[in-house]
């Protein structure tokens, strides 16, 4: 594929997306324990609970160790004077190259997990659309923020 970005995020986004991982898998648990409840009450068919326990293991599996590894792995990005690029993706990788003079504004985000970790998340705001730089260090993000909106600017200028 060629040149990737040279920066990577936190490798705390890691811890971070497998607590999102083990919360969504606390969601499918709940699922199947209604399904649990309705196969002893209603006398639906057993093999139901086969197929419900093995979904719940590709997706503990997936979700929880898998899919946030692969995901960290492929999030790059990287600030130049005339764009930004960014590239995520697992299966599909998406490579974006936004030119600086089409920036509008740059955001800091930082939910309640994001702040128990220390990170945050960049929004850049084009006309056209959003792109974000997920779980930053909080010191990284503002900077990154700084340096963004200042090369956007002198962007806008040269115009």
């Amino acid at each position: 594929m060629g040149y990737e970005p040279a920066r990577q995020i936190s490798r705390r986004a890691l811890t971070l997306w497998r607590i999102s991982g083990v919360i969504q898998f606390g969601v499918s648990l709940l699922a199947s324990i209604g399904l649990l409840v309705a196969v002893l009450l209603w006398e639906w068919p057993a093999w139901l609970l086969w197929i419900a326990g093995a979904v719940l293991v590709l997706e503990l599996v997936f979700s929880v160790w898998l899919l946030p590894s692969l995901k960290w792995k492929r999030w790059r990005y990287e600030v130049s004077e005339h764009d930004i690029e960014l590239q995520h993706g697992i299966f599909w990788i998406t490579k974006t190259l936004v030119p600086m003079v089409r920036v509008q504004h740059v955001d800091t985000e930082q939910g309640p997990l994001l702040r128990k970790f220390r990170l945050s998340t960049i929004s850049i705001s084009t006309a056209a659309t959003v792109h974000k730089i997920p779980a930053l260090d909080e010191v990284e993000a503002e900077e990154v923020r700084q340096s963004i909106s200042s090369l956007a600017r002198v962007a806008e200028d040269d115009v």
